[in-house]
């Protein structure tokens, strides 16, 4: 991995000049994993692991399929306690199965489950019912922060932009103007120049985003995405739509 030249992604600065000041080769491209005992407050990219690519996933059927083995348990109460951020849902809340994701934008994997496994994901349980879905920003770079910040932004749109930016991750990602590239997308989601550059440089937002991702290191140990945790048990990596039914299932 190449080593980013911006230092730590969670010193104090204004996102709008980082983003002008990266160059095409110094963005984390892979998903971040620090270790078990990772501060968000700590991180580093140069400490920062890429996540194993995933496996190619095997035809196969829900009932067939194995529920990956979760990797602990967190108080659902405290999991849910309000944050920085009003959590941002999908799904009702009497759903009997909550799933809260924590994210990056920048995170390819992250990108590979929002395009493969959550449409699915969506249709079978979501709009049944069945479950809720939360997403929670866990940025591990400034373009990561750039684009929850964008996607705050966009307010009742936060979804909706959350995918334009998964989808389209390749076209602002690790290119020569990191920025512009942004930009351009944001105006196909209605932004103007102005509403663009006040919302990079909106501190308190950028505090904000910064404090969820602090919160998931530091009280649920959360170091690598996507993380997920359904009904309190934690599950790393992205699943396909056959493991995650063979997890939600049993919960219905």
């Amino acid at each position: 991995m190449n080593r980013p030249p911006f230092g730590q992604s969670l010193s104090r600065r204004n996102v709008l000049s980082s983003l002008a000041a990266i160059p095409a080769v110094a963005l984390l491209a892979a998903c971040s994993d620090s270790g078990e005992e990772a501060k968000a407050a700590d991180v580093k990219p140069a400490d920062v692991k890429p996540a194993a690519p995933a496996a190619p996933a095997k035809p196969a059927t829900p009932a067939a399929a194995t529920a990956p083995e979760a990797q602990g348990t967190v108080d659902m109460a405290e999991l849910m306690k309000p944050g920085a951020l009003p959590d941002k849902q999908l799904g009702k809340d009497d759903a009997k199965v909550t799933i809260v994701e924590y994210a990056s934008m920048t995170c390819p994997h992250c990108a590979h489950f929002a395009e493969t496994t959550f449409p699915e994901l969506k249709t079978k349980y979501i709009d049944t019912g069945k479950a809720r879905y939360i997403l929670r920003e866990f940025p591990f770079d400034p373009s990561a922060e750039a684009g929850f910040m964008l996607a705050r932004c966009a307010k009742d749109n936060y979804f909706p932009m959350v995918d334009v930016l998964f989808r389209q991750q390749a076209n602002w990602v690790g290119v020569q103007n990191t920025k512009d590239a942004l930009l351009q997308i944001s105006k196909l989601a209605g932004f103007t120049q102005e509403s663009f550059e006040a919302c990079l440089t909106d501190q308190k937002l950028l505090d904000d985003v910064r404090s969820v991702q602090k919160r998931g290191a530091n009280e649920f140990k959360v170091d690598s995405t996507p993380t997920f945790f359904i009904n309190g048990k934690t599950y790393k990596g992205a699943m396909s739509i056959e493991e995650m039914s063979a997890i939600i299932d049993p919960l219905l």
